[in-house]
This record gives C-alpha cells, sequence and structure tokens, in this order.
C-alpha cells in the first residue's frame, strides 16, 4: 500500500497531542493524553518526562486506529515540543531530576547575573537576552543549587529530542531549537563554547545539530511494539513548537504574522535576519534562510483554565462543556466588560516587560460585574498583552497586514473577535491549527513528499475569516492605555507583594 500518511507528535506544556495527515493536508487521525506539571515551590515548573513517553504510547495506537490502523502506510513522522525545556541523562542513560519547563521562574538571579557579566556579548553570540525562559540561566540554577546533579550530566536533550529518542534511540537536536537554549552562536551556526564556559558546562554534553526536516533513524523494532509504528519507519528532526506551529499555519512571507493562543501566547512574523533586542525572542525558521521574531505573554489558556477550574467548574463537571459555557456569558457581555480590567501575569512576565514578580489581577470591580464579565476580561486583557507584543515588534520595524490564530483558544470565535479587534487586524483560523500538524508537514518534507517546506505549506487550508470591527477597535483603542497605565502603576507594588510572601 502507498506510504501516503504522515505523523506530527507535539509535546505542550498540558497535553501531547498526535496528529495523522494524508499529503494533502487533511486530517486522517489525532489523539491526545494528558502530562502533568509539578510547581513544587512558587514559580517553578516541572513535567516528568517519562510521563511525556507514557502520553506518546497512548495517543500513536489510538490515532492511527482512526487513520485505518495501517502502520504501513505511515512515510514519516516528526516531533515539536516547547523550547528551552530540557532534559539530563548520566552516564547509564538515566533522567537525573524533572525537566525545568520554559515557563520556569527559578532562575530570575541567575539571569540576572549573566546579564551583569556579558548582557550585550550573550545578545550578540546568542541573538536573545538572558531571562528564566532559556536553559542557560535554567542550567546556571542547576549548578548553585543542585551540584551534584550538574555533575552528573553526561548529555542535555531538549524536549522534543528525548521524546523522538525514544523512538531511534539517536541523540542529535535542530538548530532552532540549540538556539532556544542560549547555548548556540547564530553566526556560526554551532554551539558557542564562550556562553558554555559562562556557567561551566561541558560542550561534551551537547548534541549534534543536524537540519530540522534531516531524517535521523528509524523506528526501532522496540519501540514499533511499544506504539504500534512499523519497524523502520523514517523519523525526522522536527523543532520547538512555536516554529512549527507558524509553519503549520503557512508564515512563509513577511506579512503574515502568527498569534498563538496556546498555554502561553505569542506574536510572530517572519523576516530575513534576527533583530536581537532586549524585548523579543529571535529563532531560525523552518523556512531556509529565514527567522522569525516573537513577543510572547506567559499565560494565556492556562489562565482560561485556571480561571475555569477555580470559580467555574464543579466536581465531576465536562471541563468543555464549561469552557462552553464561559464563552456563552462573555458573550453576552458588551466589549469593554463595564471597566473590568484583566492582567495575565499568573507566572510573571515575558514581553515586553521580562518580569519575573509581576501578578495577575483584575481592576475596575464594581457591583455590575457578574461571572460573563471576569471571562470576557480575561480574553480581553490578554489580548491587551499580545497588542504590548505586537507594539514591542513593531518597534524593531516588524508588521503584520493579517494575522492566522493556532492554539486551544482560537477554537473560540468571541476571543478570534476580540483578537482582530485590539490588534486591529484581520485574523485568519486555520482548518488545522496545530503544532503536531506543523510537525506532519516537516516529517513530509524531511522524506520528499514535498519538495521544500514552501511548497508544504501549500496544504494549510484557512477555515475561518475574521475582519476587525471598527467600533469596538476605536474601544479597544482607548481601553489598552489604561491596561498599559495600570501593569505600570502596579508592578512596583508586584515586587513588594513578592518580598511580603518570601517575609522579607
Amino acid at each position: 500500500m502507498t506510504a501516503d500518511l504522515l505523523i506530527g507528535i507535539d509535546l505542550g506544556a498540558g497535553a501531547l497531542k498526535t496528529s495523522i495527515i494524508r499529503i494533502d493536508g487533511t486530517l486522517a487521525g489525532e489523539a491526545s493524553a494528558p502530562v502533568a506539571t509539578s510547581a513544587p515551590h512558587p514559580g517553578w515548573s516541572e513535567q516528568d518526562p517519562a510521563d511525556w513517553w507514557r502520553a506518546m504510547r497512548e495517543t500513536l495506537p489510538r490515532a492511527l486506529a482512526q487513520a485505518g490502523g495501517d502502520a504501513a502506510r505511515v512515510a514519516a513522522i516528526s516531533f515539536s515540543a516547547g523550547a528551552h525545556t530540557q532534559v539530563l541523562e548520566d552516564a547509564d542513560g538515566r533522567v537525573i531530576r524533572p525537566a525545568i519547563l520554559w515557563n520556569d521562574q527559578r532562575s530570575g538571579a541567575e539571569a540576572a547575573v549573566l546579564r551583569e557579566r556579558a548582557d550585550a556579548r550573550i545578545l550578540e553570540i546568542g541573538a536573545n537576552r538572558a531571562n528564566p525562559t532559556w536553559t542557560l540561566p535554567q542550567m546556571l540554577w542547576l549548578a548553585r543549587h543542585e551540584p551534584e546533579a550538574f555533575a552528573r550530566v553526561k548529555r542535555l536533550y531538549v524536549a522534543k529530542d528525548w521524546l523522538r529518542a525514544r523512538l531511534t534511540g539517536t541523540w542529535e537536536t535542530d538548530f532552532i531549537d540549540a538556539v532556544g537554549t542560549l547555548m548556540a552562536d547564530v553566526k556560526t551556526g554551532g554551539w558557542s563554547r564562550e556562553l558554555c564556559d559562562m556557567i561551566g558546562w561541558p560542550m561534551e554534553t551537547l548534541p549534534p545539530i543536524v537540519p530540522t526536516t534531516a531524517v535521523v533513524g528509524g523506528v526501532t523494532a522496540a519501540a514499533a511494539r511499544a506504539t504500534g509504528l512499523r519497524e523502520g519507519t523514517p523519523v525526522v528532526c522536527g523543532t520547538s513548537d512555536t516554529a512549527a506551529e507558524t509553519y503549520g499555519a503557512g508564515m512563509i512571507r513577511e506579512d503574515l504574522g502568527v498569534v498563538k493562543l496556546a498555554t502561553a501566547a505569542t506574536v510572530s512574523v517572519l523576516t530575513t535576519a534576527p533583530r536581537p533586542d532586549v524585548t523579543v525572542i529571535n529563532y531560525p525558521h523552518v523556512v531556509p534562510d529565514h527567522w522569525y521574531v516573537i513577543a510572547a505573554t506567559n499565560s494565556c489558556a492556562s489562565a482560561h483554565k485556571w480561571l475555569r477550574d477555580t470559580f467555574f467548574r464543579r466536581a465531576g463537571e465536562d471541563g468543555s462543556a464549561v469552557f462552553s459555557a464561559m464563552d456563552a456569558k462573555a458573550t453576552a457581555v458588551a466589549p469593554g466588560s463595564e471597566g473590568l480590567f484583566f492582567h495575565p501575569y499568573l507566572n510573571g512576565e515575558r514581553s515586553p516587560h521580562w518580569d519575573p514578580l509581576l501578578r495577575a489581577d483584575y481592576v475596575g470591580m464594581g457591583f455590575n460585574h457578574g461571572p460573563g464579565h471576569f471571562v470576557r476580561a480575561l480574553y480581553e486583557g490578554i489580548a491587551y498583552s499580545l497588542k504590548d507584543c505586537m507594539l514591542a515588534l513593531n518597534a524593531k520595524g516588524l508588521s503584520f497586514s493579517t494575522a492566522r490564530l493556532t492554539g486551544g483558544g482560537a477554537k473560540s470565535a468571541l476571543w478570534r473577535q476580540i483578537v482582530a479587534d485590539v490588534l486591529n487586524v484581520e485574523v485568519e483560523l486555520p482548518a488545522v491549527a496545530e503544532a503536531s500538524f506543523g510537525a506532519a508537514l516537516i516529517a513530509g518534507v524531511g522524506v520528499g513528499v514535498y519538495p521544500d517546506a514552501r511548497a508544504a505549506a501549500a496544504a494549510v487550508d484557512i477555515a475561518w475569516r475574521t475582519a476587525p470591527d471598527p467600533d469596538r477597535a476605536a474601544l479597544y483603542a482607548r481601553g489598552h492605555p489604561i491596561y498599559a497605565d495600570t501593569q505600570k502603576a502596579l508592578a512596583p507594588i508586584n515586587h513588594r507583594i513578592h518580598d511580603f510572601v518570601r517575609g522579607r
């Protein structure tokens, strides 16, 4: 039988998703399984890699069954996962400690140390500034607080690479994820000894760097038995989740942005060269000789879920049904939420503030506000935060006339409209808007199903288009300065609250 299916596996912060697509880009099967995040201390965010492998073993047979059950039809498989998240193994191949996630805030002091020592030099070599998001300060934290673990490291994997190695037994990464560690040199395309030496990191623990679309091996016999895949199925390297998402959304031209409404929210735009700056993030892109520049807000769908679970969901209720009920309540509330504002800093904030001590809030509450106001204000607050991100990109000379939406939050028609109105751009929703879809396209490029990365993007189909409403856009243009001024006024109080909680 013709190998006419492609598999993409994406490891998200809350779930692992497996998508199987046909060569024309239509969905043949999909399945997801939750992965747990632990926070043993305030600001920490960790996961057990064994939980990822369990989730992959659960989802692959289910997705294959939906696609007809014949693993011989799979032409290739590839992966995506959150950048920066690392898995550390010892000399015996054992995982040393839980993986520190991209949204972990513990390394704020270490990031400050690196900035004080070599802020400009790190930005010059790595195209990004040291912040708690990045692997470099996270590993400096490890050296200072868990030196025994630091000394045992023999191999560092980025998250998607460790998961992929369960299928192939190989060890490598792509340049996009290498840049995400803040240990790579963007000019040479290799690892940077100077950056590694800043934290005493042994370079022999870093994997070989291969192209994103490189075939790195085949599914082993043991992995085939565990997953239902065919032994020898080609496995393509893959890349970070945002790279896969933006590519899977069709971002192959420079006037098209991508807005992700997932665990975190991002605004990305394509460019021909990095734009190193303290307010934005720079990555190479799947499209050769291009980069994409990101501004990001830490809490998006994670904030939505927090609101649901804390105030709306009762024991035993179906979570999806509760989300739908919340959305209906928000739809009944007028734009502007009658003066209720929300700042989504439940886990500090990235662009443009880069402040791990910021805290979330609702501001402007009155007796007139009911449950729907709090949901709509959350949608609007995250959209205002995305406008902060867009303005940071605009300051670097980067803009877009249309934005493609990805992530679970894009399923809400109301949220899509709010994003269009606040950003004042047309937004488009691809028929499949998942990182796993982008990973499947990358698998196809890797084995020659598509002639190149640009040709594969022709499989992207647009399901919905939403234009901004002029009156609502004008209202939100007046609301955003209030949002921004409130953030600025509360920032020093947020810092005092942090000290209060820490007993200082």
